[in-house]
């Protein structure tokens, strides 16, 4: 395989093996009496990343590898990997809520949202290290819109009750 296939490949496995995890655990707090929040708005976030993925493989699966910004999104995966393990079971692709107070340590100490700081660096950082500089500004501007006119006030209004 060339590089760009396994990088693309692995993007694919990686988002595949997050959406098994976010089930397992949404189920997991939904079982605990968690409260999801903004559902009719998932779809649009799930339309947007398949869309990202797939224009990346349409039109960067034979482009030679940016280093920068490998380099880049090999940052991102680490920091993409705190916001998971500092969540742990909470961590999911929806808004559900737990009566519980909110996690406050690791990246939450520095950011409110800093998994959707490290989404919103992918999704710029991913497709340009396939050169693909239109796909990173288009989704940016999507996923932009998306985030801030709809998710993140959602999930604001959702998780405003538990703040200490």
């Amino acid at each position: 395989m060339t590089g760009p296939v396994l990088f693309l490949t692995f993007v694919i496995v990686q988002r595949l093996v997050e959406l098994a995890i976010a089930r397992h655990n949404t189920v997991r707090l939904l079982s605990r009496g968690a409260v999801e929040h903004g559902a009719a708005h998932y779809p649009a976030i799930v339309a947007l990343h398949i869309a990202w993925i797939g224009a990346m493989v349409v039109w960067g699966w034979d482009e030679p590898l940016r280093l920068p910004w490998l380099a880049a999104f090999a940052i991102l995966q680490v920091l993409r990997v705190w916001v998971l393990v500092t969540l742990g079971g909470r961590w999911t692709t929806r808004i559900i809520v737990l009566n519980e107070p909110l996690v406050s340590r690791g990246p939450f100490r520095i950011i409110p949202h800093p998994n959707y700081a490290v989404v919103i660096a992918e999704i710029a950082v991913t497709p340009m290290v396939l050169g693909l500089t239109w796909v990173a500004i288009l989704f940016t501007v999507l996923n932009a819109a998306l985030l801030f006119g709809v998710r993140i006030p959602a999930e604001n209004r959702a998780l405003a009750q538990y703040r200490t």
